[in-house]
């Protein structure tokens, strides 16, 4: 059995009829993912807030949308910003403190919709985080909007390499 992830693109002559189409295409098939997006943060905040609903809550759906909005917003403009900032942290931590820059950002979430959306401490915010991620990770695989793709083929495996002599000699 081998994984196998693969991208590539096929480069095509397009016509400028052609060009405009698929540039009217792709802005709607981008606006529908902006909303499949907004939609799958909303139900992960939400659920996060109802499993730690004692120290993340909201008081009204309209305000549940606009902090997955702002968190939206936030990772796509504010985070690669702070990862940039904190990369040598990443690299020493091997990427663990992506969880406290989702938390600053929930938190700061929290923080600007205070009488609305609220995250009690810094804390809760990580472990919020972390349960949004997980409930955004499960929702993209389900719904097929994340980008990844992979294929499991079966079959027999690679014959091995016969060593005919001809390879580096290291002599010692």
């Amino acid at each position: 059995m081998s994984f196998t992830a693969r991208c590539f693109t096929v480069p095509v002559a397009m016509n400028e009829t052609t060009q405009q189409a698929a540039q009217q295409a792709g802005k709607k098939h981008g606006l529908k993912q902006f909303f499949q997006r907004w939609l799958i943060t909303t139900l992960a905040v939400a659920l996060t807030a109802v499993i730690l609903k004692d120290h993340i809550h909201y008081t009204g759906w309209q305000h549940l949308m606009l902090a997955s909005l702002l968190l939206g917003i936030f990772n796509a403009f504010i985070r690669p910003i702070m990862m940039l900032l904190a990369l040598p942290l990443l690299i020493f931590t091997l990427g663990l403190f992506m969880l406290v820059i989702n938390a600053s950002l929930l938190w700061f979430v929290g923080y600007l919709l205070k009488p609305n959306f609220v995250v009690d401490s810094f804390g809760w915010a990580l472990l919020g985080s972390v349960i949004i991620s997980v409930v955004s990770l499960a929702l993209n695989i389900l719904t097929g909007t994340n980008r990844a793709r992979f294929t499991v083929r079966r079959g027999a495996p690679p014959p091995p390499k016969r060593d005919d002599g001809n390879g580096p000699v290291i002599d010692v």
